[in-house]
């Protein structure tokens, strides 16, 4: 990948402009541009976006920037500066989609708001990512993702039922939760305004994403709020994995044809009555738990390929715990082509998985490279009509990077 790929897939021909940093709004835009959209990417000179500076680095960009950042073309102009404004709004008349990510009011107060752009721009779909929203005591609380885990649940969620201090996710889960939203009301918005809606402003908050993502499932007290308590509100809270003689691995026996099945790959016995539905198995759940005990034990005896083998013969849901370092080695992995491999100037071979959605008329694909910072900012200025004068004029000057 040399660059930003030609336009492809279903969302070819929309234009964005991305003031986001960090995961957020970044992870929200790669995607779109994966699946056509084009991205400029607004850095700030001299620094750039956060990202490129957090965690694992070569040559002086991360892992992180590269994977939220793919595809875009990176322009470094000062916010702060009327010129440097100027020049964004005159991007902004052209774009589909503007993102950003920063607390209430700090895009009012630099003139990049909606209203802004919506005055050279009425059809423009403008996505604030917020922690908390443009409004309540939170507000304007700082949000980095470990504050919205605590908040939203995960960390709660994540405890063990013998220990109660609360547990975070080791991943920033709120952040790309949030982005996955923000993708899906986006092109919800451009899809509207398709049917003649209009532009009109998007505005998500992280604790409201994190909220919906885990009460689907995780929150059947919450939900149900006359429930007797009984059960666990998350339904998959007692899974654990199993340890086998060489590795990890866990079964997963949801449907009553599931828990025979894993029973006879252990040899453990599975004719009890107690045992036969759902129903039963939730009625009996002491007997259960020593059942599972009992397949706990046997498992440890077992190496890993004997037992898939096993629990694969008699149709048990079941899988092999994997690293992120295992996982494009494993065959089915490479049998599907799930990862890319390319080569970045700064920092060498970046391997990123391939686009998740699979699109039968508009396929989706990485969209290119992640830039280098300001790497296009002559190249965009220009196709404003800024001639190489102009733009040196306004670097000397530090409107631009």
């Amino acid at each position: 990948m040399t660059g930003p790929r030609a336009p492809h897939g279903p969302l070819r021909g929309v234009s964005v402009l991305d003031f986001s940093i960090a995961l957020t709004g970044p992870y929200a835009a790669a995607l779109m541009a994966d699946q056509g959209a084009t991205v400029i990417k607004v850095e700030r000179p001299g620094f750039g976006d956060v990202a490129r500076y957090v965690g694992v680095m070569v040559g002086g960009c991360s892992a992180l920037y590269h994977s939220c950042n793919r595809g875009k073309r990176s322009i470094t102009v000062d916010v702060h500066t009327p010129v440097g404004r100027d020049l964004l709004l005159q991007i902004g008349r052209d774009v589909d989609v503007v993102i950003e990510n920063y607390r209430p009011g700090v895009m009012e107060r630099v003139g990049l708001g909606y209203d802004d752009f919506r005055r050279v721009n009425p059809d423009v779909v403008y996505a604030s990512l917020t922690g908390f929203g443009p409004v309540g005591p939170y507000a304007h609380k700082g949000a980095y993702d470990t504050v919205i885990q605590a908040y939203g649940g995960f960390a709660a969620n994540q405890r063990d039922a013998a220990d109660p201090e609360p547990r975070f996710l080791k991943q920033t889960a709120a952040d790309k939760t949030t982005a996955l939203y923000a993708a899906q009301a986006v092109t919800a918005a451009l899809f509207a305004r398709e049917r003649g809606a209009g532009g009109q402003h998007v505005q998500l908050a992280m604790l409201d994403a994190v909220a919906s993502f885990l009460w689907a499932d995780a929150a059947g007290n919450e939900v149900l709020m006359d429930a007797d308590g009984t059960l666990p509100s998350s339904f998959v809270s007692s899974f654990r994995p199993l340890r086998f003689a060489d590795g990890w691995g866990i079964v997963t026996p949801t449907a009553d044809k599931d828990f025979p099945a894993m029973c006879r790959a252990f040899g453990v016995d599975d004719t009890d009555p107690r045992l036969q539905t759902i129903m039963d198995r939730n009625a009996n759940r002491e007997f259960v738990a020593e059942v599972m005990d009992a397949v706990y034990a046997v498992a440890e005896t077992v190496r890993v390929a004997d037992a898939m083998a096993a629990l694969e013969r008699e149709q048990a849901p079941c899988g092999v715990v994997l690293s992120p370092a295992d996982l494009p080695e494993d065959p089915h992995a490479r049998a599907v082509a799930m990862f890319e491999i390319h080569e970045h100037p700064q920092s060498g071979r970046v391997r990123h998985p391939r686009h998740p959605a699979q699109f039968g008329v508009t396929p989706a694909r990485l969209a290119g490279r992640a830039p280098m910072l300001g790497e296009h900012t002559d190249e965009v200025l220009g196709e404003l009509g800024l001639d190489a004068d102009r733009i040196a004029t306004l670097r000397a000057a530090g409107v631009l990077g």
